[in-house]
């Protein structure tokens, strides 16, 4: 088991902030903000990848694609659908002209509660990748 004080900084960091987001979303679905709870879903999910990765190659990934991240992690291939359903709400959450609808629109409970389930799943593998 890794040691978390010898864990570099910046991989614990992007974890308890992956945990953070998933926080809100949970807040944000008890108040019946579902494209938060969409938006930070996609945020924990994000997070937790690149504390994976840069965990694994000691080296940042960029950018916000789930897909793209998840393969750079390693994930395994049972979340990659969800996270191909979860990975454009970074967008579609927050603006308008990406739907042409307006974001809060285009969000519902159990759809929320899917998102949430995906960055659920995504953090538990997270953790058990870095040992925690």
């Amino acid at each position: 088991m890794i040691n978390i004080k010898k864990m570099r900084l910046e991989v614990l960091n992007w974890f308890k902030q992956a945990e953070k987001d998933l926080e809100k979303a949970v807040i944000l679905l008890k108040n019946r903000s579902f494209d938060g709870t969409a938006f930070y879903s996609q945020q924990t999910a994000e997070k937790a990848l690149k504390a994976v990765i840069l965990f694994k190659k000691e080296d940042k990934a960029e950018g916000h694609s789930l897909i793209y991240l998840g393969k750079e992690a390693r994930i395994p291939e049972f979340l990659f659908p969800p996270l191909k359903k979860l990975s454009p709400q970074y967008v579609i959450s927050r603006y308008p002209d990406v739907s042409d609808d307006l974001p809060s629109d285009l969000y519902d409970e159990e759809l929320a509660k899917e998102f949430l389930e995906t960055a659920r799943k995504v953090l538990e593998w997270t953790k058990k990748q870095l040992k925690l």
